[in-house]
């Protein structure tokens, strides 16, 4: 039983799934071996998408007798091609006519299963069209990967110009010793660096810290919502995840309830850079700038608003991008309070001492629109490695079914 790996579950998108180690301690009942390549269902789910082709990596799969198995005949039609038609669309809608009544668990006997169809070209044939398919997604993973290539680019270019160069490797120094006034991050890296002086090199422009910059930073309020964005008419609150990686999404939202009066001080415009003090490590301080937004959104008490300051020499997309910088993320992340993994704090203080090398505002400007225009070269070719897939899927089924039934 210990080399098994017994089948707990095939999900509905027919991701199959193994027990733990200590859920096989406690299993009882016949099992049958399934192999590689082939077929599953589950008997009480098929309907709703719970069948999948063994992967080749699951060599010992044992599955109970509520998991037919079947074994795909390598002469008629190969196991590869079986599992891309058990996830078209029309042999989903083929499938899920075999349930009967409203529940989620009507059980569907093996023959009616078996009495389904699915259109059979030769073998040739099927390997031509997934040869097809495949092609387009290498051509996609192409795309994505020099879209990749350009954004970390335009990235670093962005950095050069502000003087902030990638560190040099750290020597293998597995003991050392460093005095606590001398460090600023401690962390391994943090004390190597201090003390082999083989930190982050001097920025070409005057640092400063954003108290500086900015009148203050505000926060929102947090009232109980609802558990849904809000609809186009109705207040809403923002959540963290509206600025978590990075960009700002109005959708990221909860719906305020009617018998609660808005705050209409804290709502979000365009404009307006908003800063997370609260979420895992990697997100607190997560900045975004608003470009656009519906109205009737908040702020929550988990959000700061930057109040910038009557001409400012701190441009607010600017801001955005710096947040992101690596020697501005080190500092956040040694000001983190808070013991849960799962929520980190950064305080208003410690946001506010952040420092950073500033340009003109002028030379902001310049090196946002350089910034994006990078970003938007890499947007273009993962737009089109996404329509690469789709069209690459639509062409594969199309050539099965004529309709989706």
């Amino acid at each position: 039983m210990d080399e098994l790996n017994v089948i707990a579950k095939i999900t509905f998108g027919g991701v199959l799934h193994v027990r733990t180690a200590e859920e096989k301690k406690g299993y009882k009942g016949p099992l049958f071996y399934a192999h590689p390549g082939d077929l599953v269902i589950s008997k009480i789910r098929v309907a709703q998408g719970s069948l999948c082709v063994v992967p080749d990596r699951l060599d010992h799969l044992a599955v109970s007798a509520e998991y037919p198995v079947y074994n795909v005949d390598p002469a008629k039609v190969s196991a590869e091609f079986i599992r891309m038609v058990i996830r078209t669309d029309a042999f989903k809608h083929r499938v899920g006519r075999l349930r009967s009544g409203n529940t989620t668990k009507a059980r569907v006997r093996p023959s009616e299963f078996e009495s389904l169809t699915i259109p059979l070209p030769d073998v040739s044939e099927q390997k031509t069209l997934l040869d097809g398919y495949y092609t387009a997604l290498n051509d996609a993973e192409v795309l994505e990967t020099e879209a990749a290539k350009i954004a970390q680019a335009s990235q670093r270019i962005f950095e050069d110009e502000l003087g902030i160069a990638s560190p040099p490797p750290l020597p293998n120094r597995p003991v050392f010793i460093a005095r606590f006034k001398d460090v600023e991050r401690w962390s391994h890296e943090g004390v190597l660096r201090a003390i082999t002086q083989s930190g982050h090199s001097i920025a070409k422009w005057p640092v400063m810290a954003l108290d500086s910059l900015v009148d203050d930073l505000e926060n929102g309020w947090s009232p109980k919502c609802l558990d849904h964005p809000a609809s186009p008419n109705n207040w809403g609150v923002l959540k963290v995840g509206a600025v978590s990686y990075g960009y700002y999404d109005e959708m990221e939202n909860k719906e305020l309830p009617p018998k609660l009066k808005p705050l209409p001080h804290y709502e979000v415009k365009e404009g307006d850079v908003i800063i997370s003090r609260a979420n895992v490590t990697r997100y607190v301080g997560a900045c975004a700038y608003v470009e656009k937004t519906r109205p009737k959104l908040m702020l929550s008490d988990k959000l700061f608003r930057v109040i910038f300051k009557e001409d400012s020499l701190l441009d607010g997309r600017f801001l955005a991008a710096v947040m992101k910088l690596p020697t501005v993320r080190e500092q956040i992340e040694t000001q983190l309070t808070g013991t849960s993994p799962t929520m980190k704090n950064i305080s208003k203080p410690s946001l506010l001492s952040l420092r950073f090398p500033v340009p003109d505002i002028a030379t902001q400007r310049d090196l946002i629109v350089k910034l994006n225009q990078g970003r938007q070269e890499a947007e273009i070719k993962n737009m089109k490695a996404i329509e690469l897939r789709r069209v690459a899927w639509a062409k594969f089924e199309s050539a099965l079914f004529e309709t989706t039934e």
